[in-house]
């Protein structure tokens, strides 16, 4: 299909109720699984920090989880999950290993010299989190988040392809290949980009 005829079809399609509605069921299920697995990924690297045998063991997992495709662990998570939740999940394990990397790295980064006053001061733990972690953390964690968010967006709608979840993109553009509706298919697929 011509430009025209895909942009045409997109505004048909935005006009209709339903649109909105998969839309939204999408963007809920992605934006859970990406707060599940900052969430997660956050945690996991303050306490492997602490704990270096911890870290060492982490590590190469969190290497694996970002080096296997979408398309092997969507099919592996739809084994044990309901196919509603395979993005969820998919998004929660794309951004855990990228937000675990990303705060590990900020706590490593801690000047050293700030920590060793904050000792010898006797500050208290809420003030060395206020004034030497978090502000020592945040740019990495906001690195992080941004990657994550990109690569959470895209592996969930690849999810969503994959295991055609009721009320997602992902189901819409399935059936749009299925069916041979390429001027929907390139719509969809518009729509994906616009909300990137």
């Amino acid at each position: 299909p011509s430009p025209a005829q895909v942009f045409r079809c997109m505004g048909h399609l935005a006009l209709t109720a339903s649109f909105w509605q998969i839309t939204l069921t999408s963007i809920s299920r992605i934006l859970l699984g990406l707060c599940l697995g900052i969430s997660f990924g956050a945690v996991l690297a303050v306490v492997t920090e602490k704990v270096p045998v911890l870290h060492a063991l982490i590590s190469p997992a969190m290497t694996a989880m970002q080096a296997t495709p979408v398309a092997s662990f969507a099919i592996l998570v739809l084994i044990w999950v309901d196919r509603d939740y395979v993005p969820v999940l998919i998004c929660c394990m794309m951004a855990l290993p990228v937000i675990w990397s990303g705060v590990s790295g900020g706590i490593r980064e801690a000047d050293p010299q700030l920590l060793e006053m904050a000792q010898v001061f006797r500050l208290s733990r809420c003030t060395r989190l206020r004034r030497i972690w978090i502000p020592s953390v945040l740019p990495f964690f906001r690195t992080a988040c941004a990657s994550a968010l990109s690569l959470g967006w895209k592996a969930g709608i690849a999810a969503e392809v994959l295991t055609v979840p009721k009320m997602s993109i992902g189901r819409m553009i399935s059936e749009s290949k299925l069916y041979l509706l390429t001027e929907e298919l390139f719509a969809w697929t518009l729509a994906v980009i616009v909300f990137t």
